[in-house]
């Protein structure tokens, strides 16, 4: 069941039980209204009854009320009676229930049967006592009686609320009384027959409630699960909070580090030196049997790195190239996945768009992905004559922000320049061709790259193990294309990797670069200077050559803020850390990655250089952290100066040419 359908039945429940609370609430209410009206022995409903005897008379023992003070005449044969009323007060109360202050108070009723001798007498002491002295002419032993009559004392007004159902008493009975009483009658019943239809209303909305939330809980079928599972909403929702869950549980910060304990004192003099593994990134359903082709890093945010791979042989259902974009905060699987119908051989990220990732493949297209899109490319180049039709294993990204462009190479000699935003045909195409090859004229390159602030001139790579350097237009003194004469010639095996120094800091050494070969050497070399292009062939001989490695140096990259140090990769597994201000024979720090299988690229990180990602054969892509040897000394710029000094006076002792030798240091 799915958060949102629990909300709403929670909500539900909720309404329910409120329901049933405010039931429970006027059922305690009725109860204590009820409990405030006077009841039968109360002083309250004393007070009622004496009110309500005032008013219609209490009956007396014979049955007759108080205020019948003379016989009935319909009863024949009654004797008539002698009455002394006498009246404490001021005033008089008549026959009839009604004061008078006469002093003369008359019998007018005379009963059938003869005259009536009417005799009233008056006390003048207290003026508050008479007499009605009645003498029957027929009858005789009457017997005389005499009663008084005392007023009744003020009662107090007493006004009640609405809790008990009264209404405030004046203090002479009328006719509105009895109005009252029948209207708090009237609204009594009424209030009850609102409570029931209240109960009745709340019995229905409980019942509705109850079969609303049986309804929303019943038991999916195995149709209803698999539309909820294979919902796009829901793959999104689970793919989007599962990173975010794997991101907080990949943090390796320590959450019980204890701040109280103090640092050890007395490190290791090596701690700077030590280079450290921080991760590992390999998914077995995306790199399994696939080699990693290529690494790059992320221009915008520094944790994210791109790595393509090769085919799969054994899985013909998955697509033949992968692209994964790999967090440092998320180590069991990639942020990006994206297919491509042949072999990635060589990806980028865009230094100008954020969100793209360009790759060449074997079959010669140029893709372009998008993060913010789904697996497949959003653009890419059509497989013929006007763009490459060979494997692609090169490509660099040159310009600023507002004028770049995408160059690409391939085996066949072709070089390509792109607009990002229109894969549909090259801007531009030339040819690299050799004549003074045996075989064919074109140039298989291998590997590219351009000098620091150069978008024009570039030096090539090649199978034959010749580094060239190349013109994409027309400039003073040399023609577009390849250029034949100068031919940087000392490996022995294709060329594999090919980087110019970053040219940071006080002194440029733009014009150095290293190679890595197949014959398991790395060279570094200075480029020949664009003014003075030779017009004959000129065998440029390398200034130095690295020779410690095992196996084939599939990769070489100067760092990005050091200027004397570089790292290698090799076959057998080996990330070498090279510092020329330290020692040029063997590499500060050599150190084994994995299992030992071969590493096929190398990229250091954009930002700082302290991590540099690691591709291996394998399909694993290691991330390490080279810590302080990543930060220059400020005389690091000035002891290299001295060190390539020395490597140009020394060429024969380096293993080349005497007369090469003398060439470069003439130059």
């Amino acid at each position: 069941m799915s958060e949102r359908r629990r909300a709403e039945i929670e909500a539900k429940r909720a309404k329910l039980a409120e329901l049933r609370k405010a039931r429970a609430d006027r059922q305690r209410e009725d109860v204590e209204r009820r409990s405030t009206i006077p009841v039968h022995g109360s002083p309250a409903r004393q007070n009622v009854d004496d009110l309500v005897n005032a008013l219609v008379g209490s009956p007396s023992r014979s049955g007759r009320t108080s205020g019948d003070l003379t016989p009935s005449e319909s009863m024949p044969g009654t004797p008539a009676l002698s009455h002394t009323i006498q009246l404490a007060g001021p005033s008089g109360l008549s026959i009839s229930g009604r004061a008078s202050r006469q002093s003369d108070l008359q019998y007018d009723r005379i009963p059938s049967g003869g005259p009536t001798a009417r005799s009233v007498s008056s006390n003048s002491a207290t003026d508050n006592v008479m007499e009605i002295t009645m003498t029957p002419r027929a009858y005789p032993d009457l017997v005389d009686m005499e009663q008084e009559l005392f007023e009744l004392p003020q009662k107090e007004r007493v006004i009640y609320n609405k809790e008990v159902q009264t209404t405030a008493v004046d203090e002479e009975p009328s006719q509105d009384w009895e109005d009252e009483i029948r209207r708090r009658i009237m609204q009594e019943r009424e209030l009850a027959d609102a409570e029931k239809a209240r109960e009745k209303e709340l019995e229905e909305e409980n019942v509705k409630l109850d079969q609303e939330i049986e309804q929303e809980i019943r038991e999916l079928t195995e149709e209803e699960r698999a539309s909820i599972v294979t919902a796009p909403e829901f793959l999104d929702f689970v793919e989007q909070s599962s990173k975010i869950v794997q991101r907080a549980l990949n943090d390796n910060y320590d959450y019980i580090r204890d701040y109280t304990i103090g640092a050890e004192s007395g490190g290791d003099d090596s701690e700077g030196k030590r280079v450290k593994k921080v991760c590992e990134f390999f998914d077995e359903q995306l790199g399994k049997n696939r080699s990693i082709t290529d690494i790059d890093w992320s221009p915008k945010y520094p944790e994210l790195s791109v790595a393509s791979y090769n085919k799969n042989g054994s899985a013909l259902n998955e697509p033949d190239g992968i692209v994964a974009v790999w967090n440092l905060h998320l180590l069991e699987r990639p942020e990006f996945v994206f297919h491509s119908q042949s072999d990635v051989l060589t990806v980028t990220f865009s230094p100008f768009h954020s969100n793209y990732i360009f790759g060449g493949t074997y079959s010669g297209q140029i893709l372009l992905w998008d993060t913010r899109s789904k697996h497949l490319p959003v653009l890419k180049t059509p497989l013929s004559a006007a763009g490459h039709t060979h494997p692609v294993y090169a490509m660099r990204m040159v310009g600023t922000q507002n004028a770049h462009n995408l160059i690409t190479s391939s085996s066949d000699g072709t070089v390509c320049s792109w607009l990002v935003d229109m894969l549909a045909q090259p801007q531009e195409t030339l040819e690299l061709v050799h004549s003074g090859h045996n075989k064919t004229s074109e140039v298989s390159i291998t590997t590219l790259d351009f000098p620091s602030n150069e978008t024009t001139t570039f030096w090539v790579g090649t199978e034959e193990g010749t580094v060239y350097q190349a013109n994409r237009y027309d400039r003073a003194g040399a023609k577009a294309g390849l250029n034949p004469h100068d031919v940087y010639k000392g490996h022995f095996g294709p060329v594999l990797g090919l980087d110019f120094h970053s040219s940071v800091g006080p002194v440029d050494f733009g014009d150095l670069f290293l190679t890595s070969s197949v014959d398991w050497t790395v060279k570094l070399w200075r480029a020949k200077g664009l003014t003075k292009p030779s017009t004959t062939l000129h065998h440029i001989p390398p200034l130095y050559s690295f020779d410690e490695a095992d196996d084939y140096v599939f990769d070489v990259k100067w760092h990005p803020s050091h200027p004397a140090s570089f790292g290698t990769v090799d076959g057998s597994g080996k990330f070498d850390l090279w510092n020329l201000n330290v020692d040029t024979e063997v590499p500060v720090v050599s150190t084994t990655v994995g299992t030992g299988r071969g590493l096929n690229k190398l990229q250091w990180d954009r930002k700082e250089g302290r991590r540099a990602a690691l591709g291996g054969s394998d399909g694993h892509l290691y991330i390490y952290d080279i810590g302080d040897m990543a930060i220059p000394r400020e005389s690091e710029w000035t002891d290299l100066q001295k060190v390539v000094a020395g490597m140009v006076g020394g060429g024969q002792a380096n293993g080349v040419n005497g007369d090469d030798s003398k060439i470069v240091a003439g130059r």
